[in-house]
């Protein structure tokens, strides 16, 4: 990647309970105004590095044994969450977690907590949100708890978008919900990257999805980064889309091809 970077992890080494290593070195890069997809399956390490970067991991028991964050040109791994989110990081979490007890609206307004702007400065950027999710409002007054899986995500975005993020990390948006809503979210994530102006760093078990939409690509596996490169480049590489699209030269494989998965990637060898 060419551009300067906005936002760099530079060899991060994570361990959980002062015994388990899940990150062993990672290192990327998001440039400013791009949208940048952190791919793998499950358990790859994904969250973890989000949560590396928006210091979130203390809460798990996780700390960064070696490597450093900088945001902006700054280190930022010793801030706390409430310094980052005043500082353009925002992080939207894996599951949502919305409030179910407040409504899509006042959900909305808690994203705008470390601002200390007037209430017509609010309501321009709430009137913001529900222009990119017009859905929001029309469910502006209803509980969140009661809203659909897809409506949480976006509830969820809007909130982090209440900060006036310049950076936003969004942990998992497709996950539990239904196939024409993801497209959606991720056509809302486009607009905004395109037109905000906001940096995207995605993590997401969707390859196909994501190399659609994102600038640049990187692959974990088991704690590492195992390849990268420009989003249109990753969705030709022929081990990712047999490993992760379920496409080879032959046409598309069955699960049960799929046993000689690790038995044959040779980024790992």
């Amino acid at each position: 990647m060419t551009t300067t970077p906005y936002l760099s992890v530079n060899n991060v080494e994570v361990i959980y309970d002062h015994v388990i290593l899940v990150l062993k070195g990672v290192s990327l890069q998001v440039p400013q105004g791009k949208i940048v997809a952190l791919l793998g399956a499950n358990g790859a390490g994904k969250s973890t590095t989000l949560k590396t970067i928006s210091t979130l991991l203390r809460g798990e028991r996780g700390d960064v044994t070696k490597g450093e964050v900088q945001f902006k040109g700054e280190r930022i791994d010793h801030l706390t969450p409430n310094e980052l989110v005043k500082r353009g990081l925002s992080q939207v979490m894996e599951g949502r977690h919305c409030f179910g007890h407040l409504t899509i609206e006042e959900n909305l307004l808690t994203g705008a907590y470390t601002r200390t702007d007037s209430r017509a400065e609010l309501k321009q950027s709430l009137e913001k949100v529900y222009h990119y999710f017009p859905r929001l409002k029309e469910r502006r007054s209803s509980q969140a708890g009661y809203t659909s899986g897809g409506e949480q995500q976006m509830c969820a975005i809007g909130r982090a978008l209440m900060a006036k993020p310049s950076m936003i990390l969004l942990d998992e948006p497709s996950m539990g919900i239904a196939p024409q809503i993801v497209e959606e979210i991720f056509g809302i994530v486009k607009d905004l990257n395109s037109k905000e102006n906001v940096s995207f760093l995605l993590a997401e078990q969707n390859t196909s999805i994501a190399l659609r939409y994102a600038d640049f690509g990187y692959i974990l596996e088991n704690g590492r980064v195992v390849m990268e490169g420009a989003a249109a480049d990753l969705s030709c590489n022929e081990d990712v889309k047999e490993f992760y699209l379920g496409v080879s030269g032959a046409g598309r494989k069955s699960f049960r091809d799929m046993k000689f998965y690790r038995r044959r990637k040779r980024w790992l060898a």
